[in-house]
């Protein structure tokens, strides 16, 4: 797998049937290695072993209903209390970011009310903090740190 914008980690890897699966900590099994699944698997990481966010406080592909359509956020970040507090949006290193993505998250957004967002495809990382009373974005130079 490609090289990524972020620490380098180590992940268990094993092939089955033509297919590497990569172990996910979280949900505790293996999962088909795609590029996506590369850069979420290492942004989860991240947000770990360097921002310091405890693992029970994240989910993995969140089931959420917008429009009478069900959609998954790639990482939900929830507070102490259980609300939602970053959504994290995960592309393939190949996949531009673009308008589009940032229109996707805020959907996602609109139904969940984090106060960060943030948008990935392991090169780029772009991070926003809601501003609420103006219905915009502020964009920061970072994803802080995990502050109980």
């Amino acid at each position: 797998m490609q090289d990524l914008n972020l620490p380098t980690y180590t992940f268990k890897l094993k092939s089955v049937e033509n297919n590497t699966l990569i172990f996910d900590d979280l949900r505790k099994k293996f999962i088909v290695l795609t590029p996506e699944e590369w850069v979420r698997q290492h942004y989860v990481s991240f947000l770990i072993r360097e921002k310091n966010y405890p693992k029970s406080l994240i989910a993995l592909e969140k089931q959420l209903v917008l429009n009478n359509r069900i959609k998954r956020t790639d990482i939900l970040v929830f507070n102490t209390a259980g609300n939602p507090e970053i959504i994290v949006e995960c592309k393939a290193p190949s996949i531009k970011i673009t308008q589009a993505t940032f229109d996707q998250i805020a959907q996602y957004n609109l139904k969940l009310n984090a106060t960060y967002l943030i948008v990935t495809n392991g090169l780029e990382h772009f991070y926003c903090k809601m501003d609420f009373k103006n219905e915009s974005y502020i964009f920061l130079k970072e994803v802080p740190n995990y502050q109980p």
